[in-house]
């Protein structure tokens, strides 16, 4: 039984070969899939997909990397984006990815655009009775600082979470799951054993962030959710533990955030 928590099967990067590609992650032993919208177009993609395989589920949001130019068109995004999810709310499992990422943006005006984004999203999490996907890079403080003064009713994931132990600290004391992607394969990646060790078994996910950030030993191609498993290989070494237990672990905890 495995999940691949956060995969982007919506971005443009699958459509010369998308529908080839779900048969080959079904025929690879990949029993479920989340698709994670980005942004308005990301979503309703992500949306469409998941309702031909009914082991395919979708998110729905703004992420801050997709903060559009003006505040106005902002509100009609997120405007349409609680609209796709009361359409659609057999298949859509949480509202995200959304977040703040100031890892580009250093304009003070546009990072307080993210934030309101942001809290925004939150809000309709609440009135919709979802959980959140969180991206969060160079940006800790502010995140943690939101989601003190915004609380989300039914929590969430920190999807692809940075490798920083306060942040992860402070996610796991607020209730959150915390999600591992490729990067902590990387033969650069300092403290990846210490990161995994931090997160209780009951509180972890596993994603590939496809298709972007191929663990090793596939780095450098386009990922996709079969390579989901070098994630579970390498969080199982770290604790030595079999993989499949690891693997059945990350199932039921998907499961049970985005009520599958």
């Amino acid at each position: 039984m495995i999940f691949d928590s956060h995969a982007h099967l919506d971005d443009e990067k699958f459509d010369q070969d998308r529908e080839n590609i779900i048969e080959e992650i079904k025929k690879a032993g990949i029993t479920k899939v989340i698709s994670a919208g980005y942004n308005l177009e990301a979503s309703k993609k992500a949306v469409e997909i998941s309702k031909k395989y009914d082991w395919i589920y979708a998110t729905v949001g703004i992420s801050p990397n997709d903060i559009p130019q003006t505040e106005e068109e902002l509100w009609k995004n997120i405007s349409q984006i609680e609209k796709i999810v009361k359409e659609n709310k057999e298949k859509i499992v949480a509202i995200g990815e959304i977040g703040l990422d100031y890892y580009w943006e250093k304009d003070e005006a546009r990072k307080k655009l993210q934030k309101n984004a942001f809290i925004k999203q939150i809000e309709i999490s609440n009135k919709l009775e979802l959980p959140i996907v969180i991206h969060t890079r160079d940006a800790a403080v502010d995140t943690i600082e939101i989601l003190k003064a915004n609380p989300v009713n039914k929590k969430g994931v920190f999807h692809c979470c940075p490798q920083n132990q306060e942040l992860i600290k402070q996610a796991l004391n607020l209730g959150f799951y915390i999600s591992f992607a490729g990067p902590i394969t990387f033969k650069n990646s300092k403290n990846a054993e210490e990161i995994i060790k931090l997160v209780p078994n009951e509180k972890m996910l596993i994603e590939t962030d496809s298709p972007y950030l191929a663990p090793e030993p596939v780095r450098g191609t386009r990922n996709d959710p079969r390579n989901v498993k070098y994630i579970a290989q390498k969080i199982a070494e770290t604790k030595q533990m079999q993989v499949e237990e690891l693997e059945e672990i990350t199932f039921e905890n998907t499961c049970k955030i985005f009520k599958i």
